[in-house]
Protein backbone atom coordinates (compact mmCIF):
# COMPACT_ATOMS: atom_id res chain seq x y z
CA UNK A 1 0.00 0.00 0.00
CA UNK A 2 1.81 3.20 -1.34
CA UNK A 3 1.51 6.45 1.03
CA UNK A 4 -0.89 9.64 0.19
CA UNK A 5 1.54 12.40 -0.41
CA UNK A 6 -0.05 15.35 2.18
CA UNK A 7 0.21 19.08 0.69
CA UNK A 8 1.29 21.25 2.80
CA UNK A 9 -1.26 22.82 5.42
CA UNK A 10 -0.24 26.43 3.68
CA UNK A 11 -1.21 24.75 0.34
CA UNK A 12 -4.86 24.18 1.63
CA UNK A 13 -5.17 27.00 3.88
CA UNK A 14 -4.72 29.65 0.74
CA UNK A 15 -6.52 27.30 -1.58
CA UNK A 16 -9.30 25.71 -0.71
CA UNK A 17 -11.57 29.12 0.69
CA UNK A 18 -10.73 31.11 -2.51
CA UNK A 19 -12.15 27.84 -4.54
CA UNK A 20 -15.37 27.57 -2.61
CA UNK A 21 -15.51 31.48 -2.75
CA UNK A 22 -15.30 31.25 -6.76
CA UNK A 23 -18.08 28.11 -6.77
CA UNK A 24 -20.40 30.31 -4.29
CA UNK A 25 -19.96 33.68 -6.51
CA UNK A 26 -20.38 31.50 -9.87
CA UNK A 27 -23.97 29.86 -8.33
CA UNK A 28 -25.21 33.52 -6.93
CA UNK A 29 -27.27 34.59 -9.68
CA UNK A 30 -28.51 38.07 -10.61
CA UNK A 31 -31.83 38.67 -11.67
CA UNK A 32 -35.98 40.38 -11.63
CA UNK A 33 -37.41 38.49 -9.85
CA UNK A 34 -41.46 37.81 -10.15
CA UNK A 35 -43.81 35.99 -7.98
CA UNK A 36 -46.88 35.05 -9.95
CA UNK A 37 -50.29 34.24 -8.43
CA UNK A 38 -53.36 33.26 -10.30
CA UNK A 39 -56.20 35.03 -8.79
CA UNK A 40 -59.65 35.33 -8.63
CA UNK A 41 -59.47 38.71 -7.34
CA UNK A 42 -56.97 41.11 -6.52
CA UNK A 43 -56.66 44.43 -4.64
CA UNK A 44 -54.13 46.65 -3.17
CA UNK A 45 -55.21 48.94 -0.18
CA UNK A 46 -53.19 52.15 0.82
CA UNK A 47 -54.15 54.32 4.19
CA UNK A 48 -57.19 52.72 3.91
CA UNK A 49 -58.11 53.06 0.15
CA UNK A 50 -58.37 50.97 -2.88
CA UNK A 51 -56.19 52.50 -5.61
CA UNK A 52 -55.70 49.65 -7.72
CA UNK A 53 -58.06 46.43 -8.50
CA UNK A 54 -58.46 43.20 -10.75
CA UNK A 55 -60.45 40.33 -11.18
CA UNK A 56 -59.54 37.24 -12.73
CA UNK A 57 -56.28 37.40 -13.59
CA UNK A 58 -52.56 37.53 -12.66
CA UNK A 59 -50.87 39.06 -9.24
CA UNK A 60 -47.64 39.59 -9.64
CA UNK A 61 -44.48 40.66 -7.29
CA UNK A 62 -41.68 42.44 -8.35
CA UNK A 63 -38.63 42.31 -7.27
CA UNK A 64 -35.96 44.66 -8.78
CA UNK A 65 -32.16 43.65 -8.20
CA UNK A 66 -29.37 46.22 -8.10
CA UNK A 67 -27.99 44.80 -11.44
CA UNK A 68 -31.03 44.63 -13.42
CA UNK A 69 -31.38 46.15 -17.08
CA UNK A 70 -33.61 46.58 -19.70
CA UNK A 71 -33.53 42.79 -20.77
CA UNK A 72 -34.45 41.69 -17.17
CA UNK A 73 -37.73 43.43 -18.04
CA UNK A 74 -37.88 42.32 -21.19
CA UNK A 75 -38.32 38.94 -20.03
CA UNK A 76 -40.39 39.57 -17.23
CA UNK A 77 -42.69 41.17 -19.14
CA UNK A 78 -43.32 38.41 -22.05
CA UNK A 79 -42.69 35.46 -19.67
CA UNK A 80 -45.14 36.43 -17.38
CA UNK A 81 -47.83 37.34 -20.25
CA UNK A 82 -47.23 34.43 -22.14
CA UNK A 83 -47.38 31.77 -18.99
CA UNK A 84 -49.83 29.16 -19.73
CA UNK A 85 -51.66 28.87 -16.25
CA UNK A 86 -55.40 29.26 -17.27
CA UNK A 87 -57.61 26.08 -18.11
CA UNK A 88 -59.36 25.72 -21.55
CA UNK A 89 -63.06 24.89 -20.62
CA UNK A 90 -63.67 23.83 -23.57
CA UNK A 91 -61.02 20.82 -23.72
CA UNK A 92 -60.58 20.22 -20.33
CA UNK A 93 -56.73 20.99 -20.71
CA UNK A 94 -55.33 22.51 -17.33
CA UNK A 95 -52.70 24.75 -18.42
CA UNK A 96 -53.64 26.04 -22.11
CA UNK A 97 -54.42 29.74 -22.06
CA UNK A 98 -51.90 32.58 -20.80
CA UNK A 99 -53.72 35.92 -19.24
CA UNK A 100 -53.84 38.08 -22.61
CA UNK A 101 -55.75 34.96 -24.14
CA UNK A 102 -58.55 34.91 -21.58
CA UNK A 103 -58.29 38.93 -21.43
CA UNK A 104 -58.05 39.24 -18.04
CA UNK A 105 -55.88 41.44 -15.65
CA UNK A 106 -52.60 41.81 -14.42
CA UNK A 107 -52.17 43.65 -11.27
CA UNK A 108 -47.99 44.28 -10.73
CA UNK A 109 -46.69 45.32 -7.19
CA UNK A 110 -42.82 46.52 -6.56
CA UNK A 111 -41.58 44.76 -3.43
CA UNK A 112 -38.15 45.16 -2.73
CA UNK A 113 -38.29 42.22 0.10
CA UNK A 114 -38.23 39.96 -2.37
CA UNK A 115 -34.29 40.47 -2.40
CA UNK A 116 -34.05 40.32 1.48
CA UNK A 117 -30.90 38.20 2.74
CA UNK A 118 -30.87 37.73 6.58
CA UNK A 119 -28.21 38.50 8.23
CA UNK A 120 -28.83 37.03 11.71
CA UNK A 121 -32.39 37.57 12.57
CA UNK A 122 -32.55 40.83 10.45
CA UNK A 123 -33.50 41.15 6.97
CA UNK A 124 -30.96 43.13 4.97
CA UNK A 125 -31.71 44.16 1.20
CA UNK A 126 -28.66 45.10 0.02
CA UNK A 127 -28.76 43.49 -3.18
CA UNK A 128 -32.55 44.70 -4.67
CA UNK A 129 -32.09 48.26 -6.31
CA UNK A 130 -32.00 51.22 -4.80
CA UNK A 131 -35.39 53.08 -4.44
CA UNK A 132 -33.92 56.29 -6.46
CA UNK A 133 -33.06 54.07 -9.12
CA UNK A 134 -36.14 51.65 -8.89
CA UNK A 135 -39.29 53.78 -9.08
CA UNK A 136 -38.13 54.90 -12.74
CA UNK A 137 -36.99 51.34 -13.60
CA UNK A 138 -40.38 49.85 -12.35
CA UNK A 139 -42.64 52.42 -13.74
CA UNK A 140 -40.47 51.53 -17.03
CA UNK A 141 -41.56 47.83 -16.66
CA UNK A 142 -45.46 48.83 -16.04
CA UNK A 143 -44.74 50.59 -19.16
CA UNK A 144 -43.82 47.53 -20.93
CA UNK A 145 -46.39 45.44 -19.47
CA UNK A 146 -49.19 48.07 -20.94
CA UNK A 147 -47.55 48.51 -24.34
CA UNK A 148 -47.12 44.63 -25.13
CA UNK A 149 -50.75 43.73 -24.00
CA UNK A 150 -53.78 45.95 -22.88
CA UNK A 151 -53.43 49.29 -21.50
CA UNK A 152 -56.57 48.88 -19.17
CA UNK A 153 -55.71 44.97 -18.01
CA UNK A 154 -52.24 46.42 -16.43
CA UNK A 155 -53.04 47.51 -12.84
CA UNK A 156 -50.26 48.32 -10.16
CA UNK A 157 -49.57 49.86 -6.69
CA UNK A 158 -48.02 52.85 -5.58
CA UNK A 159 -44.35 52.25 -5.62
CA UNK A 160 -42.95 53.03 -1.88
CA UNK A 161 -46.07 53.23 -0.25
CA UNK A 162 -46.96 50.72 2.59
CA UNK A 163 -49.71 48.38 0.53
CA UNK A 164 -52.13 46.02 2.08
CA UNK A 165 -52.52 43.41 -0.99
CA UNK A 166 -55.76 41.32 -0.95
CA UNK A 167 -55.90 38.34 -3.16
CA UNK A 168 -57.78 35.29 -3.67
CA UNK A 169 -55.20 32.81 -5.23
CA UNK A 170 -56.94 30.05 -7.78
CA UNK A 171 -55.93 27.01 -7.42
CA UNK A 172 -53.70 27.84 -5.58
CA UNK A 173 -51.48 28.74 -8.22
CA UNK A 174 -48.03 30.48 -7.30
CA UNK A 175 -44.85 30.44 -9.97
CA UNK A 176 -41.32 32.03 -9.09
CA UNK A 177 -39.88 33.38 -12.13
CA UNK A 178 -36.50 35.20 -12.64
CA UNK A 179 -35.06 36.39 -15.51
CA UNK A 180 -32.58 35.21 -17.64
CA UNK A 181 -29.91 33.62 -15.88
CA UNK A 182 -27.16 33.03 -18.54
CA UNK A 183 -25.73 36.62 -18.91
CA UNK A 184 -26.26 37.39 -15.32
CA UNK A 185 -23.64 35.29 -13.54
CA UNK A 186 -21.43 36.77 -10.96
CA UNK A 187 -17.56 36.19 -12.66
Amino acid sequence: MSAIPLLPSFVLRSSTPKRTQLHHQKLQIKAMRAVVQRVTSASIEVDGRIVSEIGPGLLVLVGLHESDTDSDADFICRKVLNMRLFPNENTGKGWDFNVMQKNYGVLLVSQFTLYGILKGNKPDFHVAMPPQKARPFYDSLVEKFRKSYNLDAIKDGVFGAMMKVNLVNDGPVTMQLDSAPSSKLVP
